[in-house]
């Protein structure tokens, strides 16, 4: 099985920027202990800041995976492109946020992916991605 988790912007900042929210991990530190727990699966990652560097991700592996993670950070309440991108594209996907973020601003209470995805997994930390992975391999 090959799971492309892609995260949006300022998630390169995790474990550094408002740790309150978002924890003192970085996420490189969480995909090692992702990859052993899941030795038998090829996860890759890839993280971008540009909206349209993710969008190219997607179309890149959206019909080779056998699913994909996102965390869109902020473009998951802006991005009419990416919600396009994830209903053109044939492997299932999860959209992830590490905050519960129906306990914050109102703005990140609409998702402009979450219409396209298969399922929706906020407010449980990293492992968030955990979740969508165990949800992916079992079906």
């Amino acid at each position: 099985m090959n799971i492309q988790i892609i995260n949006g912007p300022n998630l390169n900042l995790l474990g550094v920027r408002e740790k309150s929210i978002y924890g003192d991990s970085s996420f490189e530190s969480y995909l090692q202990d992702l990859r052993k727990r899941y030795a038998n699966i090829t996860i890759n990652y890839y993280q971008s800041n540009v909206e349209g560097e993710i969008i190219n991700k997607l179309h890149e592996v959206g019909f080779t995976v056998d699913g994909i993670v996102i965390n869109a950070g902020a473009y998951t309440h802006t991005s009419v492109a990416i919600g396009d991108a994830i209903a053109g594209i044939k492997a299932p996907v999860i959209e992830v946020h590490i905050s519960n973020v129906y306990k914050r601003e109102e703005f990140r209470h609409k998702s402009l992916l979450a219409a396209n995805c298969k399922g929706v997994i906020a407010g449980f930390g990293l492992d968030s991605y955990r979740l969508a992975i165990e949800n992916l391999v079992n079906g």
